[in-house]
């Protein structure tokens, strides 16, 4: 029912190794379906050099397979949890990148020190708490600090001990919020070591997130 969804999802997964995001099997990334509400999800355990469409797993809201012959990611419960939520969100990725999840292991947000991230962020990533794997623990953390965290609305959260969760209206959007979380927690990992971090005022990061989010690119290009 879902078939160009899952081809969709499928090519977007090959991105994650591409861009270092992910190791062995681990990670996944989603797409909610506006029509039906329907999830499709990458199969748990398998490389990203098996996957193709008709391995992709197509869920409902609760999680109970409607479509595959695989068993969905471990982590269908939180993408579930995050979608019933999150009216906004269709897309969801999640990663153990290196230098994020390093961040995520001291359990700090990556403060706003970058213009890039006052653009993509428009302030701080911020880290949430703790959450067991296997339930729905981690999308209520997910959706807490999306919501209440250092900076409401930011497209990419830090789990601590854990790793990275992003969201947007796509796929597409979330896969950009993840790379680039990455790529300004290696900028700001590698800024720590060198000296002071100094900071953006809030009144410049609302001044760049505002021209980046009106000017930048070009005219109904998707993100």
């Amino acid at each position: 029912m879902l078939d160009e969804l899952c081809k969709v999802v499928c090519d977007l997964h090959g991105e994650l190794p591409r861009n270092g995001l992910v190791t062995w099997t681990s990670g996944n990334i989603s797409a909610r379906d506006p029509l039906t509400g329907r999830i499709v999800i990458k199969p748990s355990g398998l490389r990203y050099d098996e996957l193709s469409p008709e391995l992709m797993v197509v869920v409902d809201l609760d999680g109970s397979v409607i479509e595959g012959t695989c068993k969905p990611s471990s982590d269908v419960l939180t993408h579930c949890y995050i979608y019933r939520h999150l009216p906004e969100v269709n897309g969801v990725v999640h990663t153990h990148s290196p230098f994020a999840t390093a961040w995520a292991a001291t359990g700090r947000d990556i403060p706003c020190v970058l213009t890039a991230m006052a653009d993509e962020f428009g302030g701080p990533i911020p880290c949430g708490g703790f959450a067991r794997i296997g339930g729905e623990e981690i999308g209520r953390e997910v959706v807490r600090v999306f919501r209440e965290g250092a900076n409401p609305g930011c497209p990419a959260v830090l789990l601590q001990n854990h790793g990275v969760f992003a969201v947007g209206p796509s796929a597409l959007a979330a896969l950009k919020a993840a790379v680039m979380c990455e790529d300004v927690a290696r900028t700001v990992a590698i800024a720590c070591s060198l000296g002071k971090l100094l900071p953006i005022s809030d009144e410049d990061v609302l001044s760049l997130r505002r021209r980046y989010l009106s000017d930048y690119g070009q005219p109904q290009r998707p993100t």
